[in-house]
């Protein structure tokens, strides 16, 4: 079994792990990487999830480097796709016209951007990328990893990654059982949080929906794929509180809970310049097809798309029929196989069922685009995980933090540690247990040090949805631009107490420490405040 040592190990190489590899590297650390599937960058690539961000993230609220991501993927689209005068002109190009972000693209030109900005580093051999492999055992010296073992998906070889930092940037949060580190799953209790959307017992096993997208066009002729395995039993599921069918366009509004019957328009032939991709005014997902379109045919010259690409990401894909966390193996694999299913379902119904505006059924013109996500078999190549493990952490973000019922004017607690800044509703899915949405409005946020940190473990950070958010808070921490932000501070964080012989936690404790820190993340473009904009 081959050995590798570095200066920090990032075990996952999604949104966070990119962004904390690329901080690592910036700071002049050795770094290996390792990623579970083909394609790095996780909801962005893998899982096919156009970015989910606040109103205001052209201007600020994320950190410098996530906007020269959201710049770069703009100038890739410029330079490489046939846009029409019109679109190369906008200078908020939305290349998908999509309503749920202003940044609705192919899951492919964010991949390429983050695999352009490692490769320098690979070829100086200062990063060692290593995929697609997971880890399967951890070595711990005290309260340290000192290494991870990790398994090669396709040969089966294992080798092991010794580090002085281990950044745990998994989507489910693999490295915590793995090194013992104590972290919570599910619902915490309103007796333990306070939180006043909290059920008043503890619920670990109801977690989040998961879901399998999946890219969609729409052509002439039939591509009706083969009717899928247990699509009757699918297409029979009636939630409760669903008010029809789990498969079909009436679901429950996630702000209100009123039942709300959703349209379903491919190629609309809408003017992509008019789209106001603006959550504060429209949630933007009365038509399914434009919700999150990531490319609008009339952005680019005639004939260079026959069709609209839509991203289904809608609430019928989701699947909540049991927890994939802290499950076998083999319950895993079939609940994923479960998920997957009811994904080819829903795409067979609306090529099959589905009810068009002339009175008709069905869209045998609608096509998987497997090879807009990467893969053969149609799908996602990754599942798009909500919910993780979270450490049981130094500082844990509750509800009351931030809900602008609680809240109101005066904003979401001000946290001395801060070390980055986010905003998103609080927005949770169906669950395991059964619970319909859970969508909260809150205050622009900030993201506190004491939150990344383990409790009991001193190199162990994590780099993602694993901080110590609860099940309620992860709804709005786990979106895009703030995983980003944690796994660049993460990253940072590590090579800072490399420099300065200390660790994490003295920072976060010491006022001298913690003020160095911040100034570093203030050169590196992290803002740690939302603006309070005076005159001078």
């Amino acid at each position: 079994m081959k050995d590798y040592s570095t200066d920090i190990a990032i075990i996952g190489a999604g949104v966070g792990g990119v962004a904390a590899a690329l901080a690592a590297l910036r700071s002049g650390r050795k770094v290996i990487l390792t990623e579970e599937y083909d394609w790095i960058g996780g909801q962005l690539t893998s899982q096919a999830v156009p970015s989910d961000e606040h109103s205001w993230i052209e201007q600020f609220g994320g950190s410098r480097t996530y906007r020269n991501l959201r710049t770069a993927i703009r100038r890739f689209y410029r330079d490489h796709y046939p846009l029409t005068e019109a679109a190369r002109a906008w200078d908020d190009l939305n290349p998908g016209a999509g309503w749920v972000s202003r940044m609705c693209v192919e899951p492919r030109v964010p991949l390429a951007i983050m695999e352009v900005w490692l490769t320098p580093y690979i070829g100086a051999g200062k990063l060692k990328l290593f995929k697609p492999c997971k880890p399967v055992a951890a070595e711990m010296d005290g309260d340290r990893v000192r290494a991870v073992t990790l398994r090669h998906l396709r040969s089966g070889e294992k080798f092991t990654v010794s580090a002085r930092y281990v950044i745990d940037a998994t989507e489910l949060g693999d490295l915590l059982p793995l090194t013992g580190t104590d972290y919570v799953t599910g619902f915490e209790s309103q007796a333990e949080t306070g939180e006043p959307s909290a059920p008043s017992s503890a619920q670990p096993e109801n977690q989040q929906a998961v879901s399998i997208c999946f890219a969609i066009d729409h052509v002439e002729g039939n591509q009706i794929i083969d009717k899928p395995e247990n699509y009757d039993e699918w297409r029979a599921v009636q939630p409760d509180f669903w008010g029809g069918p789990l498969i079909g366009f009436k679901a429950p509004h996630p702000r209100t809970l009123e039942i709300t019957e959703r349209s379903f328009t491919p190629n609309p032939d809408d003017d992509p310049l008019e789209v106001d991709a603006d959550q504060r005014r429209n949630a933007g997902d009365s038509n399914l097809w434009t919700f999150r379109r990531i490319a609008a045919r009339r952005n680019f010259v005639p004939g260079a798309y026959e069709s609209d690409i839509c991203l289904v990401n809608w609430p019928m894909i989701d699947y909540f029929e049991a927890p994939i966390i802290d499950c076998t193996e083999e319950e895993y694999a079939h609940r994923l196989k479960r998920a997957a299913e009811l994904s080819y379902s829903v795409f067979y119904w609306l090529q099959t069922e589905a009810p068009r505006v002339d009175g008709g059924y069905g869209f045998p013109g609608l096509r998987l685009r497997g090879d807009v996500t990467g893969t053969d078999h149609g799908l996602a190549m990754a599942p798009y995980i909500r919910e993780s493990r979270r450490i049981k952490a130094v500082t844990t973000i509750v509800e009351q933090d931030l809900s602008h019922a609680v809240c109101g004017e005066a904003g979401a607690v001000h946290y001395r540690d801060s070390v980055g800044t986010g905003m998103y509703r609080i927005d949770l899915h169906p669950s395991t247990g059964g619970d319909n949405y859970i969508d909260v409005p809150s205050c622009p946020f900030e993201i506190p040090l004491g939150a990344l940190l383990p409790r009991e473990r001193s190199n162990l950070l994590p780099a993602g949805k694993t901080i110590g958010t609860t099940h309620i808070t992860n709804g709005c921490y786990r979106l895009h631009p703030v995983e980003w932000n944690i796994g660049e501070v993460a990253g940072l964080l590590a090579a800072h107490c490399l420099e300065t012989e200390t660790t994490p936690h003295a920072v976060q404790a010491d006022d001298r420490q913690l003020e160095a820190f911040q100034q570093r993340l203030h050169r590196e473009g992290v803002e740690i405040r939302w603006p309070d904009i005076r005159g001078y």
